[in-house]
Parts: structure tokens; sequence; C-alpha cells
């Protein structure tokens, strides 16, 4: 098998190569990103990629995209940029446009299979119950990252009617962390590891936790994930799957921080805080990002269970706890996507 990455340098990426790795080591691989890795022994940890270095913003990449997945079975499209979250038209031109452009190439090369890196962040809001793919895919209007996911969703099923002889797969996970993740987490959310290493020195010392009433949560751990889009390759399967642990209730959330007591802060209170930090400019974060979180959905992952043999090794509370360790420890990953610069 030959694989094409978009955005393989980051987060979900690099536990993809991993995955697929553990699967065929002798697995062909295309590694697409803005910045590859450099040569040397941080590079080589994830073993023998094809490198390209293309941007998917810019509409010159077109012709490099439909090179570089020349003879692929598949293409996995991971490629997203959340900051600057203050320049949305930016980030539309990578994320909405790179996901158009990145289809186009797709197509001009006759590639089988498309698996595309979505979110929950798709789904319209439902605080009662977990949802099943399908819910209705219409986002949280508030949140710029919500309307680009579900946009990007769009382009892909047009392409779908367009291509009948292409496949096409969605991955719809909840949060995604790792370890390795920590320092682009810290750097993507708060602007600096500094607030993130002060929240895990406080792990087990914090009487209290205050939280948005009612928050819930749900995280999954990259490498599950990277191993559901392996079976979705093996299987060559299609359609939407949700990929998701347990939910962490505020009891939960808790326990992650050591056993501090939750206390529930009411939620317009949180969102004009977080409101007033944006716009001082305090932290990167935008209100719309707390919406989604707050009033978003969680998610059921029958499907991916019963289709895919899919299981999460981790749980919640485990990715949760992982996560905190790498922000104490500043973890940070091979490739500068996943470094603190």
């Amino acid at each position: 098998m030959r694989v094409a990455i978009t955005g393989a340098s980051g987060n979900l990426g690099t536990a993809l190569i991993r995955a697929l790795r553990g699967t065929d080591p002798g697995i062909d691989i295309v590694g697409i990103c803005r910045r590859p890795p450099a040569e040397g022994p941080a590079g080589e940890s994830l073993g023998a990629v094809d490198w390209r270095a293309i941007d998917l913003s810019v509409p010159e990449c077109e012709p490099l995209l439909a090179d570089a997945f020349t003879g692929v079975d598949a293409v996995v499209h991971l490629a997203w940029a959340i900051q600057p979250v203050r320049e949305e038209e930016r980030l539309h031109g990578v994320n909405v446009g790179g996901t158009a452009r990145m289809l186009r190439a797709a197509a001009a090369a006759k590639v089988p299979h498309v698996v595309h890196g979505s979110s929950l962040a798709v789904y319209a809001p439902n605080e009662t119950s977990p949802v099943d793919e399908t819910w209705p895919t219409t986002g949280v209007e508030t949140s710029s990252y919500s309307r680009q996911k579900v946009e990007a969703e769009r382009l892909v099923g047009q392409a779908e009617l367009a291509n009948p002889d292409m496949t096409f797969a969605y991955v719809r996970p909840t949060l995604v962390v790792q370890r390795n993740a920590a320092a682009e987490i810290a750097s993507l959310f708060v602007g600096s590891r500094l607030p993130m290493k002060a929240l895990a020195a406080l792990r087990g010392r914090l009487p209290l936790l205050p939280l948005p009433a009612g928050l819930q949560m749900q995280l999954v751990h990259a490498d599950d994930v990277a191993d559901a889009i392996v079976r979705i390759l093996e299987r060559k399967a299609a359609g939407p799957f949700n990929l998701a642990a347990e939910v962490l209730g505020p009891q939960d959330l808790g326990e992650v921080m050591g056993g501090a007591r939750p206390i529930g802060v009411p939620r317009q209170l949180t969102r004009a805080a977080v409101g007033v930090a944006y716009k001082a400019r305090a932290i990167p974060t935008s209100p719309g990002w707390l919406d989604m979180l707050v009033t978003g959905a969680s998610l059921d992952s029958t499907r991916a269970r019963a289709e895919l043999g899919w299981e999460p090794r981790h749980s919640s509370a485990h990715a949760a706890a992982e996560l905190l360790d790498g922000f104490a420890d500043g973890a940070q990953g091979p490739t500068p996507a996943l470094q603190l610069v």
C-alpha cells in the first residue's frame, strides 16, 4: 500500500505514520506538510517517509499535490490550521481552500480512496445525549472552526457525488490529544507553555476546580484515531465515523486534576471572561471555542465499533492525564508542527 497524508507532521499525522508502520513496516508513505522535519534523529524517528513541502493554501499547490498523489492507494487529508483565529479569512484559505485543492488533485490523480479528517465540530449542538453520524451537520454558528469544518465536509460530499469511482470516508473525532502534542496544544490555545505547566503543577494540589456549569468533555487519543484510520484504509470503508472515548463530567475532570472539587461557574460569566481575555490578546482562544466545548454534541462511536472492530485503547481520563504530564514536562514531538518555537 502507498498512502499520502496531508498534515503529516501534526498531532494526528505523526500518530497515523506510527500506526501505519506498526501495521506494515514496508508501507510507502508520502508525507505532505508545509515544514517537513529536518534530517537527523528527530525526523528519522518516524521512519522512511517521502516528505513533500507543499502549502495547501496557495493555488500553485494543485499540480504538486497531483504529482504526490499519483499512484497512491489512498489520501488521508489531515491538514488544518487552527490559529490565528483572529484571521478567519486566512484560516479559510488554508482549511476550506486547501480541502478543495486536495479534492481536485485527488480526482486528477484518480486516487481510489480519500479519508477526510473532520471533527465533532460539524454537529449541531446537543447537550442531552450522544449523537450518531445521522445527527445534523450544521455546526456551532459562533465558532469559526466549526463553520469551516462544516464547509469542508460539504466540499467532500460534492466531490463524492462528482466522482462515483472514488470512495470517501470521514473521521469525526472529539478532541485529539497525545503527550507529544502538549507544546503544540499549549501554543494553539493559551499562547505559551507556561499556563499549561502551571495547570499541571497544580494537579493534586487544587482543592477547587472552576468549570463552566454542566461542562462535559470527551477526548480521544491520537493513537486510537490513527488506529481507526488504518482500519478504514484496510477495509476501504466509506462514510462518516465518530471516534471518541467516554464522556468526562465535572466529577471526572476533578479526579483527573488529582481530586479537586468541581465548582460550576455560570456559562455567560465564563464566556464573558474568555471574551475579555481574548480581546486583550491575553489568550488566542476565542469565545467560539468555549461555545463549541460547552454546547457541542458528545459522540456515539457505535458505527466504528461495529463496522471497523474499533475500540479506544485509551480512556478519556487516561488521555487527559497523559496530556497534563506532557504539559508539566514540556513534551514536544519530532516535527516542527509539534514544537513550541
